[in-house]
């Protein structure tokens, strides 16, 4: 892209200012924090329910970054950029997109359904690409943002486009039609996922069915609730399991070994078709394949060849644990251009050490010549202050001289053999290669070996979960994130990291230590530490930490050392004791509080704070009103006695929804921030974020009147089936969980535990369930969910995922 701005102005109907008569951009950016953001980067300051771009223009005209799309021009930026001043800037990001896809004019395929559109997308560029320059979506870029981001990166090279588009509710899909402009549409599987932003399923059909309303051909299953929509006027291309109605019949299927045999008719003669799948949801995007491959007329040997080559799509950047104290971040499977962009972006939000490090494999079907591509890469590696390049493969072999501190090497096996030489420590390492590298092999290598059970984390649900409570918040009321015990269970710093990505304004930790390990990390964010000992102070102050106190011996012990180490201002924060009676200054202790820190420069009361002890439970509305009450009349009486204006906050996660006129000027969110809400209504909205996964180690038979398990608390009363799973109370699962009360997932199906829980293992009831050694065991996440085990256990969800063993590893993906 090389864009005079002065030829965008008219398609946004903008009004100029600045010197837009000469200036060009070449990438569009809607990320204050990525460090890919340049001179020629056009910015639309996109404005949400919980964030306004238009507040970090500032930096980023610091930054180098001249061209900008804005509502207003932030006080004191007119003379220093260029503005195009609009009424709605995400509209503006569209119809540049719209325009920007007007200039290009070869077939363009467009997905959409329920479920299955990336996989669909991903599984058609492999399929395709031999036979044409494919430009695709990266990753699950398919929402009103992602799909005009996903337009910008084609090219005159081009010529076949892949875009998904997914949307939550109506009047979305006319936008994005727009701007993808679909030749051919693909109607994936429609299912119950986002239901809630529609009426009936009737109208969320109608609505995707809008995304080609100018197509040529419509690729759909051949159903009676999608006939009904489909426009009259556009050929369609369809299939069933039913005899007759379809152009194409799938009327057989078999299963042999990992593979599936359709057995399908089409123009009246009959094949047949081997897929290396056997789950309905990959079988029906297969079809969707092959009804593809069928419309380009490709021949039935070809198609057979190609798709028996079909692989599991991984969809997610994983963060792992590395040998020798390095943090892995995962994206094995994929290498073009666009989605090295966002790999990198994640890079930096995770970055936990100075040194980073990319290995990189060649890049495949970026539209440009190498010489153009590996010079625009070795752009994005400098800008990302990458500290090391790995290159494999001779292409980018060939173009080693691009980069600073590269070494390259021909192949993953010679990689591998001389992998001990290349001295891993101490650095984040971005793992991308194109899956025909086998890159997973590097990665085993140097992922840290611990046993097979890991807890997974979700940092898209943990940005949108923050996001969901950001937007309950009033104008400029803070947020501070609790991180304290792990960040719930869940992993503190990689939390952490992704917390100071969105610009959260403090986060809150219970001990000292927690701090330092978070400040050890990198972390900048201010900390506050909300049961400090006085034998941590002087680390607090080191470490520029912000205590808590929450008592006069505590306060008198505070002040004697930081006046020993001459402070000035330090920043402390005063807790009040309003009702919760477990920390913090009670009513009659505040006159002593106030003569003890009149006219003391040494510290700054940063904050005053009160802990709602029944914000979730509505019978005890008056009770905590009182409790806000009293914070509001002992806070004021400080904040009038010492003439200070601090930040005062009281309202927890369940206060932010039930209690909205107390936010005064912060909240602060713990549990909710991981996926769970008190209130059952408010929990629809949540996403579930940590999944705690293992694996069936053995499967054994017993007969009626066996055993299993410590006491013989099991005895079979028929022949039951028996997958041990190797979890127990040393990982965190509580003994009361066993014994017939509750259950693991394998293969969508509840498995009931059986007998006591080990310290290392559980034995659960698979008799009815088609499973094999290997396979793979949710112990907690969708189903059953954290909320359900702590209500089984008459406890509480924080218990439950606080308890998980830092033994199990953690694996954190986006």
């Amino acid at each position: 892209m090389s864009i005079l701005i002065k030829n965008i102005v008219p398609i946004l109907k903008a009004r100029t200012v600045g010197n837009t008569e000469v200036a060009v951009v070449d990438t569009v950016s809607i990320d204050s924090r990525s460090l890919q953001n340049s001179a020629n980067t056009l910015f639309f300051a996109l404005v949400g329910p919980n964030n306004d771009a238009h507040t970090y223009i500032k930096d980023l005209i610091a930054t180098g970054v001249q061209n900008f799309v804005v509502l207003h021009i932030p006080e004191g930026c007119a003379d220093k950029a260029n503005f195009l001043i609009v009424e709605n800037t995400l509209d503006a990001l569209q119809q540049f997109a719209a325009y920007y896809r007007s200039r290009f004019h070869f077939p363009v395929i467009g997905l959409t359904g329920s479920n299955g559109k990336t996989i669909v997308k991903e599984w058609l560029n492999f399929l395709l690409s031999p036979d044409f320059n494919v430009i695709r979506s990266p990753k699950s870029y398919n929402s009103q943002v992602g799909v005009p981001l996903s337009i910008f990166a084609i090219n005159e090279k081009h010529n076949l486009g892949v875009f998904e588009a997914g949307i939550s509710t109506i009047d979305e899909m006319e936008k994005l039609e727009k701007v993808i402009k679909p030749t051919i549409g693909i109607l994936t599987n429609i299912g119950s996922s986002h239901d809630e932003g529609f009426l009936d399923l009737d109208q969320k059909v109608k609505e995707k069915l809008v995304l080609f309303k100018d197509a040529e051909i419509i690729i759909y299953q051949k159903r009676d609730l999608v006939d009904k929509y489909i426009f009259p006027e556009i050929k369609t291309f369809s299939w069933s399991f039913r005899r007759g109605e379809a152009d194409v019949f799938v009327y057989k299927k078999e299963v042999e070994d990992q593979n599936t045999i359709l057995y399908y008719k089409y123009k009246g003669s009959s094949y047949k078709l081997k897929i290396p799948f056997q789950d309905t949801a990959s079988i029906e995007n297969a079809i969707s394949c092959l009804m593809a491959l069928l419309y380009f007329d490709y021949d039935i040997e070809t198609i057979q060849s190609r798709m028996l080559l079909l692989f599991p799509v991984e969809m997610r950047l994983k963060v792992k644990t590395g040998i020798n104290n390095c943090s892995l971040i995962d994206d094995s499977y994929s290498s073009d251009f666009q989605s090295l962009k966002i790999a990198l972006d994640f890079l930096e939000s995770q970055t936990q050490f100075q040194k980073k490090t990319v290995i990189l494999s060649d890049i495949f079907q970026s539209g440009l010549s190498n010489e153009e591509l590996y010079s625009k890469v070795s752009q994005l590696i400098v800008s990302n202050n990458v500290s090391r390049v790995i290159g494999i493969g001779e292409t980018i072999s060939a173009f080693k001289d691009k980069f600073v501190n590269c070494i390259t090497f021909s192949n993953t096996a010679e990689f591998i053999s001389n992998f001990e030489s290349l001295d891993f420590a101490n650095e984040t390492i971005l793992i991308k290669g194109a899956r025909s590298f086998q890159f997973e092999e590097i990665v085993y290598l140097l992922e840290e070996k611990t046993h097979e059970t890991v807890l997974e984390i979700n940092l898209n649900a943990i940005s949108y979960n923050l996001n969901f409570f950001k937007s309950k918040l009033k104008p400029n009321v803070k947020i501070m994130v609790m991180v304290k015990a792990f960040g719930y269970g869940n992993g503190g710093l990689e939390i952490a990291k992704l917390l100071e990505h969105h610009k959260v304004d403090y986060l809150g930790v219970a001990f000292a230590d927690e701090g330092i390990s978070l400040k050890n990390g990198g972390i900048q964010l201010p900390i506050m530490v909300l049961n400090p000992e006085n034998t941590s102070f002087s680390a607090i102050i080191q470490y520029q930490l912000e205590p808590e106190i929450y008592c006069l011996k505590g306060l008198y012990a505070f002040l004697k050392i930081a006046k020993e180490k001459n402070l000035h201002h330090f920043p402390i924060h005063i807790k009040l004791d309003t009702g919760m009676h477990r920390l913090g200054f009670e009513e009659d202790s505040i006159e002593e509080l106030i003569a003890t820190l009149k006219g003391n420069n040494t510290v700054q009361i940063r904050s005053i704070l009160s802990h709602l002890a029944t914000s979730d439970d509505l019978k005890h509305r008056d009770f905590t009103l009182s409790q806000i009450n009293l914070f509001d009349r002992m806070s004021s009486k400080i904040m009038e006695e010492l003439d200070v204006n601090p930040i005062r906050h009281i309202l927890n996660t369940s206060g932010i929804s039930n209690y909205p006129d107390s936010q005064f000027n912060m909240v602060r969110l713990g549990i909710g921030l991981y996926g769970v809400s008190n209130d059952s209504a408010e929990q629809k909205y949540l996403e579930n974020v940590g999944t705690l996964k293992s694996v069936i180690s053995q499967i054994r038979a017993i007969s009626a009147g066996e055993s299993v398990g410590y006491g013989r608390k099991f005895m079979a009363e028929k022949p039951t089936k028996v997958a041990t799973i190797p979890i127990g109370y040393a990982d965190g699962i509580s003994r009361g969980w066993g014994n017939g009360v509750g259950f693991v997932t394998i293969k969508d199906r509840k498995a009931k535990i059986l007998g006591s829980i080990c310290m290392d293992m559980l034995m659960v009831d698979v008799t009815e369930i088609n499973c094999t050694e290997g396979d793979s065991v949710i112990i907690f996440g969708e189903s059953p969910t954290v909320t359900h085990i702590a209500k089984k256990l008459n406890t509480i969800p924080y218990e439950v995922l606080t308890s998980i063993s830092q033994r199990v590893k953690r694996v954190f993906y986006r």
